[in-house]
């Protein structure tokens, strides 16, 4: 699975326009999350993941990095270029 650090992603958020999937539960997304994230809650992801653009990387990301790794292997599973965002949202709150 490909992972970027925290840091290394965030320089390229500020800089290029992102796919970013979120897949924290909606009142974790609704509390903080990252401008242009799209929300797909891992609980819900097998029934929402096509909503995804196939022909897209896609960066995701969620409050540690345990549950985005574990989106990012199912969404490789399916087909799609996903990276897994090393330390998530706690990484954001820390800067």
């Amino acid at each position: 699975m490909k992972e970027i650090t925290f840091d290394a992603f965030y320089q390229l958020y500020q800089n290029e326009q992102l796919s970013l999937v979120d897949v924290r539960e909606v009142d974790e997304f609704e509390a903080l999350h990252l401008e242009g994230a799209q929300n797909l809650p891992l609980s819900q992801l097998a029934d929402t993941y096509d909503q995804l653009d196939k022909d897209q990387l896609h960066y995701v990301i969620c409050k540690s990095g345990v549950r985005s790794a574990r989106a990012c292997q199912f969404l490789s599973e399916q087909g799609y270029e996903v990276i897994n965002v090393q330390g998530g949202m706690m990484a954001f709150e820390e800067l």
